[in-house]
């Protein structure tokens, strides 16, 4: 191997007083070469990103380096001035942020923002820096580079932003690369253009790339070598092949464990009755124009119709923008559907009055992606969960007795009720979303991205706590997801939807074994790493 681009050498950050931990990072030590994509992995605290942040020098004001190097281009970044890390950052190391919308200026044009690069780094003319930014464009493969230069962020799509950042981050043909969870929030097949292009890119310029994840998918799709770290500390690093298929490391093998494999298994006994019956439900949304006219048009839903049988799981699968969430919005009322029938045990839900709907919402519950977006900061956990029972007459000492049981229900202490949902991680707040559903005793869960942003780990917690929650309480649920191994394992049937229609529908184990529509087939060959599971699994036998 070369000279590394980048080497770490006992690295050691320390917290401020009333932290969790007492450092975020523990004599941390690796490299990286040039032309080598190396995968830094671990769960949410892991310290992956404040590592890639202490590299940048953009650590907090109260968190300082105590000890190490950190030696790039022969310097030590440790000990670099301000001055000289402003000319580090852009040209040596650059990086992509997760999430673009925030990175970037909303009052400035994609193409100004790249071309900032140039004019504060280099004496490129105008013109110059204008005929740069249109060859990164096209370089990173956005159509139409010469709109897309004057287009503003919020005009381009998630992917045509993620590649915008990239653009910005090559400009000045960087060293090393740091990309920090930069595919996270991005539809399949937009993350595997991403991670094309990445390794493209990376290639053609002999880049090195540090590349921060949770997905072990990624991981398999696109790195050389693999860091794992834990609470601050490398618990094992190595070749990618050799940590994927035999991991050393008790985490390790709990991480890569936990990844949902990609073949569904065998299907389960479905006798119940239909609980909930959708046909030919149609959703449109008009925005802009003036007095109705010019106004634009677009169908959300388009005569989609499912069923869903007592004490199943039935997937909603699909692309940002396929109408899914719409859907499920519709399912519970929070919208109205222009056309079609929603009926739950028989009855037509979506031609309720907005009364007959508050009197009947306790049959119908939703887990939101975002739970701490939807849990009220200023109420505590007992409170939130006991709120919907007391609306509907129960009283509350009784209420918030059921809530603390509901609280055991979904794995978290009764105590926990006295706290706000500031208090707890991502995945408890989740649960804490899923005991609030279950408190009005629902027959159908609709569960809108509830994993999504969850490590995966405690991914697979809470999708064991749904199963099990299903078969204790003969729970009925529609699960809209984009990530196709969680659907595999947790969906008895899964509908697929492009465009706001329903494209293909059937068993799990059909719609994944033996894919029919060529969007389907699409979406299943773009999950990164493909199954790779299935070595895993002979690797950790």
């Amino acid at each position: 191997m070369s000279d590394p681009v980048l080497s770490l050498d006992g690295l050691t950050v320390r917290l401020p007083r009333g932290a969790d931990r007492s450092h975020a990072l523990s004599d941390v030590s690796l490299s990286i070469a040039s032309n080598e994509i190396l995968c830094v992995v671990g769960e949410s605290g892991s310290g992956k990103s404040m590592m890639a942040n202490a590299i940048m020098r953009l650590l907090p004001n109260e968190v300082e380096i105590e000890d190490g190097r950190m030696m790039f281009d022969g310097h030590d970044l440790c000990t670099a001035s301000p001055a000289a890390m402003r000319e580090v950052r852009g040209a040596g190391i650059a990086m992509i942020f997760q999430e673009p919308m925030t990175a970037l200026n909303p009052l400035r044009t994609i193409g100004d923002q790249i071309g900032e690069m140039f004019s504060i780094h280099t004496r490129l003319s105008k013109v110059e820096i204008n005929a740069r930014v249109i060859a990164l464009l096209d370089d990173v493969r956005i159509p139409d580079s010469t709109a897309a230069a004057k287009a503003y962020p919020h005009e381009l799509s998630g992917g045509q932003r993620q590649r915008a950042m990239i653009a910005m981050a090559l400009a000045l043909d960087p060293k090393l690369l740091i990309a920090d969870e930069p595919t996270t929030a991005l539809d399949v097949t937009t993350q595997a253009q991403i991670l094309r292009l990445i390794r493209d890119l990376q290639q053609r310029r002999k880049t090195a790339v540090l590349f921060i994840t949770h997905d072990f998918g990624v991981v398999a799709e696109i790195a050389d070598r693999v860091v794992v770290m834990q609470h601050g500390v490398i618990v094992e690093q190595g070749a990618a092949d050799r940590v994927l298929n035999d991991p050393q490391h008790a985490y390790t093998r709990q991480l890569i464990s936990s990844v949902p494999p990609l073949k569904a298994p065998p299907p389960r006994s479905l006798s119940g009755k239909d609980v909930l019956s959708i046909d030919r439900v149609s959703k449109t949304y008009r925005t802009g124009g003036f007095l109705g006219r010019g106004a634009r048009v677009t169908e959300a839903v388009k005569g989609v119709s499912l069923h869903l049988p007592r004490g199943a799981t039935l997937g909603i699968v699909g692309e940002s923008g396929s109408g899914k969430s719409t859907l499920a919005r519709c399912i519970v009322r929070l919208i109205d559907p222009d056309a079609g029938s929603i009926l739950l045990d028989g009855k037509d839900w979506a031609k309720l009055t907005p009364d007959q709907v508050r009197r009947e919402t306790r049959h119908i519950q939703m887990v939101f992606q975002d739970p701490f977006a939807s849990l009220n900061p200023r109420r505590k956990a007992a409170e939130l969960v006991a709120q919907g029972p007391i609306v509907h007459g129960v009283d509350r000492a009784v209420a918030i007795a059921e809530a603390k049981r509901l609280f055991e229900l979904v794995g978290l202490d009764p105590s926990a009720g006295d706290r706000f949902p500031h208090e707890f991680s991502g995945g408890q707040r989740q649960r804490i979303g899923l005991a609030r559903a279950l408190a009005l005793k629902p027959d159908v869960l609709v569960a809108d991205e509830p994993v999504s942003a969850l490590d995966v780990s405690v991914q697979a917690q809470v999708l064991r706590l749904l199963a099990e929650l299903r078969q204790q309480l003969g729970l009925s649920i529609v699960f809209i997801t984009h990530d196709l191994r969680v659907a595999a394992q947790i969906c008895d049937l899964v509908a697929v939807m492009k465009d706001g229609a329903v494209v293909e529908q059937g068993t799990t184990a059909e719609v994944f074994g033996n894919p029919q529509h060529p969007y389907t087939q699409a979406l299943l060959s773009a999950i990164p790493g493909g199954d790779f599971t299935r070595k895993r699994d002979s690797a950790l036998v």
